[in-house]
């Protein structure tokens, strides 16, 4: 998973894999979703970013809930 904003375009995108994009919807002004051949979410912009989100929340971000234990055996 990647976060990246772009100040310039004042852009921020959720990459959460990697993988060709084959469609985005826009379920709102300013928020597309990426999708691979099968549909799957790849990522999320959300452009505007500044004005829809604040800086705290630009951030900030927390991860909760992990299940590290299944990681760890995958990678072992």
């Amino acid at each position: 998973m990647k976060i990246e904003y772009d100040r310039e375009a004042d852009a921020l995108y959720i990459q959460l894999r990697e993988a060709f994009v084959e469609d985005n919807i826009d379920i709102e002004e300013g928020i597309t979703i990426d999708l691979d051949e099968k549909r799957h979410l790849i990522g999320i912009e959300v452009l505007n970013a500044s004005k829809k989100l604040s800086l705290k929340d630009l951030v900030n971000v927390t991860i909760e809930n992990l299940p590290f234990e299944k990681i760890e055996t995958a990678i072992a």
